[in-house]
């Protein structure tokens, strides 16, 4: 396996997807131990080659974390994510918590309250949802709001809202 085979695995992953460099590591050191078990070689061994690769994918800007964390923030809350829902899948990809930390702040312009309004219009939650069935829902509704992350204030301001208009525009 040589530094070339690597570098040019990771060009074409970044080619397809947005990547943060931990994203890009785990997908180098999946190939090199898929290729490892094929050939009978130690994955350990090449550990320092994927770590020069990824290097060389930051230093060309090929990787921004910070870009792709904004990035992911910003699609995350148009579909109704909440700042909680974010950090964690984010961290989950491997991004510092003080990078996400910085994307959250700098998105956040009324997008709790916006993303919830989303997340309820996206599942016809509260007022998103029939007459007849929504009383009944409340508490179900309620509680799909905060295991999407949403504070129980927040989530009872929007289920609680008589219409779609007393919720103000998104």
């Amino acid at each position: 396996m040589t530094p070339a085979y690597l570098e040019r695995a990771a060009l074409s992953y970044l080619e397809r997807y947005g990547a943060s460099a931990e994203m890009l590591r785990r997908v180098l050191r999946r190939r090199v131990e898929t290729r490892c078990r094929l050939r009978g070689e130690a994955p350990d061994d090449f550990s320092e080659m994927v770590e020069a690769v990824v290097a060389r994918a930051l230093g060309a800007g090929l990787v921004d974390d910070a870009a792709f964390a904004a990035a992911k923030v910003r699609s995350l809350r148009r579909r109704g994510g909440s700042a909680r829902a974010i950090g964690a899948k984010l961290a989950a990809k491997g991004v510092d918590r003080g990078i996400v930390g910085a994307a959250l702040a700098e998105a956040e312009d009324g997008g709790e309250e916006e993303a919830a309004r989303a997340y309820a219009r996206r599942r016809r939650l509260g007022p998103f949802r029939s007459g007849a069935a929504r009383a009944a829902s409340r508490e179900r509704d309620l509680a799909a709001m905060a295991r999407a992350g949403f504070s129980l204030g927040l989530a009872r301001r929007v289920i609680d809202a008589e219409s779609e208009d007393d919720l103000g525009s998104p």
